[in-house]
């Protein structure tokens, strides 16, 4: 048995990593310690700051510190009125419906509801005539290639493919949304035969060659409803700028996935599934989160969320699924075991990046499988987006430049 990691064996961060980490100056830094807010070490090389330690003093800051009056932060940009995605008191809705309650319906049906407003529960999403097309673009691509860049190339093959792809008409944008949607699914390589005709199956059995388990599906099922909007997230905002220029439903796709590859949105799962791996293989909680701090430049990945301070209820519907099947034990173990050090040293809890991150470690999927659910779901949303703002004047979100000059 591993003799338990002690605190002081842990990697610690240099000073210019914790300055960089907190995204202050090494004279800023120094001024924490004065004041008694922050430990360092001395040592022959110079100062060192115990990663825990920093990360905690930053998760405060993220919850305690103002905006400067002298310089904007950019947020928010401004007020964007939508009538789908609503969180309140620690809860997602979407129209006034509880998605906790819509996570257990089928995702195809959901998705159809929020493009068109129709309930449709046998609601079967299709790929339309470009699928071949985009097939041959994405294995042209090079051998390190990915399924997220797989995606990214089908949107632009199976908009060539579409005769009515101009159209911003929402009959005919909800309706390419769909295709499109199932296109990037099938325009992934098939691991394993799809059990059931579900889009949570088809992108199950092209995620992972491992079979799926009734549950299994359920979990992914769910992750695809509650991943299908959430605010004005940075993608949900760059998607609704190309609307607001009328770019069509595919090129707002296209801005929407740029925006989300990004460690801090959409590939953030990528670098939770690597952490809870380590874990769940019987590393150290301890020294598994040191280590993401020192290499890292934001929070932990897969916890925090300022939306909801008491916690992420995407996470939890998520891992209590996920937490059902037994197959998933040791994940759920690791999961549990990193939210216990996490919420004791940052106050802070798993969010739907760590839920990704189990869900596809539990499946045997690749390391950015979660990104490619996340970007699935909120295709959908996006376009959601794009429907709305079709409505509203065009070029309405363009902000004005403010100039400040570098300092010399």
């Amino acid at each position: 048995m591993a003799r338990p990691v002690e605190r002081n064996d842990l990697p610690r961060l240099t000073a210019e990593q914790t300055a960089e980490r907190l995204g202050v100056k090494l004279e800023t830094l120094y001024a924490y310690v004065a004041r008694g807010l922050l430990d360092r070490t001395r040592t022959a090389s110079g100062s060192t700051f115990d990663a825990l330690e920093v990360e905690a003093f930053a998760a405060a800051r993220r919850r305690k510190a103002p905006p400067s009056p002298a310089r904007t932060e950019g947020r928010p940009l401004m007020v964007i009125e939508t009538d789908f995605a609503l969180i309140d008191d620690g809860a997602l809705f979407y129209r006034g419906r509880p998605a906790a309650e819509l996570a257990l319906e089928p995702f195809e049906a959901v998705a159809r509801w929020a493009l068109t407003r129709r309930w449709e529960p046998s609601a079967h999403f299709a790929a339309g005539p470009g699928l071949e097309a985009a097939r041959r673009v994405a294995e042209a691509l090079p051998p390190g290639a990915g399924d997220r860049d797989r995606q990214l190339v089908a949107v632009t093959a199976l908009a060539a493919a579409d005769p009515l792809r101009t159209s911003l008409e929402p009959q005919a944008v909800a309706g390419a949304a769909e295709r499109l949607i199932a296109g990037m699914v099938a325009v992934l390589p098939a691991r394993a035969p799809a059990v059931g005709t579900s889009l949570a199956a088809e992108l199950w059995s092209r995620l992972s060659a491992k079979p799926a388990t009734p549950q299994l599906l359920r979990t992914l099922n769910a992750a695809l409803v509650l991943l299908l909007d959430h605010d004005l997230a940075v993608s949900t905002l760059a998607a609704r700028a190309a609307a607001s220029a009328r770019a069509t439903p595919y090129a707002v796709v296209v801005a929407g996935l740029g925006a989300l590859d990004s460690p801090l949105h959409g590939n953030a799962s990528r670098a939770a599934q690597r952490m809870l791996a380590r874990v769940a293989a019987g590393e150290e909680p301890a020294r598994v989160v040191a280590d993401a701090v020192v290499d890292g430049r934001g929070p932990v990945p897969g916890f925090g969320q300022p939306l909801y301070p008491h916690g992420d209820p995407r996470a939890r519907i998520v891992l209590c699924m996920l937490a059902d099947d037994p197959a998933a034990a040791g994940v759920v173990d690791a999961v549990e075991a990193l939210a216990a050090l996490l919420h004791d040293r940052t106050g802070t809890s798993p969010n739907s990046d760590l839920a990704l991150a189990a869900l596809s470690l539990a499946g045997g999927m690749a390391d950015d499988a979660g990104e490619v659910i996340f970007a699935t779901a909120r295709t959908a949303g996006w376009v959601v987006h794009a429907l709305a703002e079709y409505r509203e004047r065009p070029l309405r979100l363009r902000p004005v430049g403010r100039y400040t000059p570098a300092p010399t």
